[in-house]
């Protein structure tokens, strides 16, 4: 029987399964999306020695299975949907079910060897959760706002009101959660210590880097910008050289820190005079609030990097 030395396991998840195909070897089953599933699964991947794991983002149902295989030392890779589906499209592969998508995911894995991950500690996975949920609440707060200036009937704008009084006191419940989180975990509270001592960075940025950008202080400073994506993308192509811009990377910690640096520009002395100098060359107020955003997330990852709090008298090489 020919022996493969290279197998990749993809993982369509589904609220109720989990489709599983093997490459190359073509095996596929599909299990409960539940405890018994989960073990079950393990018990066939552990007979498979799959090289990686490979499956997508879904909402909350890959959670179970994530932390599961993770806790039974298989090396897992959890893909964007949008990664997985171009991939496909590059394959050619144009159906979708749960078992070609299985499949693709596999192929995925063998073909481009995604890195795989490591699980998250609890704390920070509640504080990842905290955080997701109240990002929902402040958009739903202003979805309010607006809805409430343009209608004319009182009934519709007192129970606007009750909503926004209502929403208020989630997220200052959501706040208080996310505090002791923080504070009962020592690596967490020693990371925001370190965060909250760089001028114009504040708690809500500080929560949101922690929890939405854990790789912080095993970066080095290209990966840092690159992550966050305000990391400048070339465009050339034989003699034309095109403008250099930003894209991709983690759009909630982009916007928490494009606050911060807004900030930053006033408050923050370092930053005030390479926003200024940029200015003063000819640079537009957008690309140098940029690379003020690009120096604020360096500096953290130096600072966590180094474990070290921010001083003024003492740069971050």
């Amino acid at each position: 029987m020919k022996q493969y030395t290279a197998i990749f396991a993809g993982i369509d998840v589904s609220k109720a399964h989990l489709d599983v195909y093997l490459h190359p070897t073509a095996a596929c089953r599909c299990f409960d999306n539940d405890t018994a599933g989960w073990r079950s699964l393990c018990r066939w991947l552990t007979d498979a020695h799959p090289q990686g794991v490979v499956y997508e983002a879904t909402g909350s149902y890959h959670k179970g299975v994530e932390r599961y295989l993770g806790e039974q030392g298989f090396p897992i890779a959890r893909l964007d949907p949008r990664r997985a589906r171009r991939f496909a499209e590059a394959l050619g592969v144009n159906a979708k079910t749960d078992p070609v998508d299985a499949r693709v995911l596999a192929e995925f894995g063998a073909f481009l060897k995604p890195a795989t991950r490591d699980l998250l500690e609890p704390a920070l996975e509640q504080l990842k959760e905290l955080v997701a949920a109240r990002r929902g609440l402040v958009q739903q707060r202003t979805r309010t706002a607006n809805k409430s200036k343009t209608v004319t009937s009182r009934l519709l704008k007192r129970q606007f009101r009750q909503s926004a009084k209502q929403i208020k006191s989630q997220i200052a419940e959501i706040d208080a959660e996310c505090h002791e989180v923080i504070r009962s975990d020592t690596a967490l509270a020693g990371r925001q210590e370190i965060l909250l001592s760089i001028p114009a960075i504040g708690t809500i940025t500080a929560m949101t880097l922690l929890a939405d950008m854990p790789e912080l202080g095993k970066l080095n400073d290209k990966q840092a910008a690159s992550l966050m994506g305000v990391a400048p993308v070339a465009r050339d192509s034989g003699t034309f050289h095109g403008k250099r811009h930003i894209r991709g990377g983690r759009a909630q910690v982009r916007q928490a820190v494009y606050m911060a640096a807004l900030v930053a520009t006033r408050f923050n002395a370092d930053m005030k005079r390479k926003y200024d100098t940029l200015l003063g060359n000819g640079k537009p107020p957008k690309v140098a609030l940029t690379a003020v955003m690009r120096k604020l997330i360096i500096l953290a990852n130096a600072l966590i990097r180094d474990n070290r709090n921010w001083s003024e008298n003492r740069p971050c090489t």
